[in-house]
């Protein structure tokens, strides 16, 4: 059945009512398999969102670009520029974990903005590091403030990564926020992935939220086998003279021939 592309009233409304699904994709390839998949919510990187094929690939998918090119440091109206432009380019929202007066301001020019809380790989130096934030009451309280900040500041959503899911879960039913969940358990009002995760494409490190549903790295590595074998194969043919076969080349009329050989010949070659 055909769907059309939600809007953010449209996700609001879903708040309480169902499971969203949220997944970072890399590719158009991996944007059109979300699309045919009914995911609902993308992540996609800059260069995608202005790839003028995107929309075609992924029509109905809500996309929210990440931060990659606006790190620590840009000021607001360098994340407002890019902002309008993402837009221009069919963004649906803007993930933003630049200050809350930058959010603010993205919200006073009607770009919707999906703010993080919990553990901000970006801001992980204030939390401890790379580890969960809201074992304690004490951080609990932080999280809900980082919450209530968004609130206030006019995010329409918030990524909530790596907290506990007792304390995700009593948030996300008391915010009005669209919660996301990376490792936040299943109370919140969405759950994110990373594609090289959920494909097992990547070769590093899996958190512990993530969750394998294929081995790309396994087929990777059979289809680069198969790619040196080819290889292999076709410089042994060379040199065996297996390659090329007549098949594979063109040959000029027997008395055409002749007559060239004739006019070498008289070129003293």
């Amino acid at each position: 059945m055909a769907r059309n592309r939600p809007t953010v009233a449209d996700l609001q409304a879903l708040k309480g009512k169902r499971q969203l699904s949220k997944l970072r994709v890399f590719s158009l390839e991996e944007a059109e398999a979300a699309e045919r998949a009914g995911i609902d919510i993308i992540s996609v990187p800059y260069d995608l969102m202005f790839d003028p094929r995107f929309r075609d690939a992924a029509p109905t998918c809500f996309a929210i670009p990440g931060d990659e090119r606006i790190k620590l440091g840009a000021t607001t109206n360098e994340i407002l520029r890019m902002a309008v432009k993402l837009r221009a380019a069919s963004a649906d929202a803007m993930y933003c974990s630049a200050s809350l007066q930058t959010i603010r301001r993205l919200r006073d020019e009607h770009i919707p903005v999906c703010g993080h809380v919990g553990l901000i790989p970006a801001h992980a130096t204030w939390t401890g590091g790379f580890k969960a934030v809201g074992k304690t009451a004490e951080s609990a309280a932080f999280v809900w403030k980082q919450v209530k900040d968004l609130e206030a500041a006019g995010a329409f959503a918030a990524e909530i990564e790596v907290v506990p899911a007792s304390v995700a879960g009593a948030i996300s039913r008391r915010t009005p926020l669209i919660m996301i969940s990376m490792g936040a358990g299943a109370g919140c009002d969405a759950q994110y992935l990373f594609s090289e995760d959920v494909l097992g494409s990547n070769r590093g490190h899996y958190p512990r939220h993530a969750r394998r549903y294929r081995d790309f790295a396994a087929e990777f590595d059979r289809l680069q086998s198969e790619r040196i074998a080819a290889f292999r194969e076709y410089a042994e043919d060379i040199q065996s003279g297996a390659y090329p076969e007549p098949r594979h080349m063109v040959e000029a009329d027997a008395e055409e021939m002749r007559k060239f050989e004739a006019f070498l010949a008289s070129e003293g070659y």
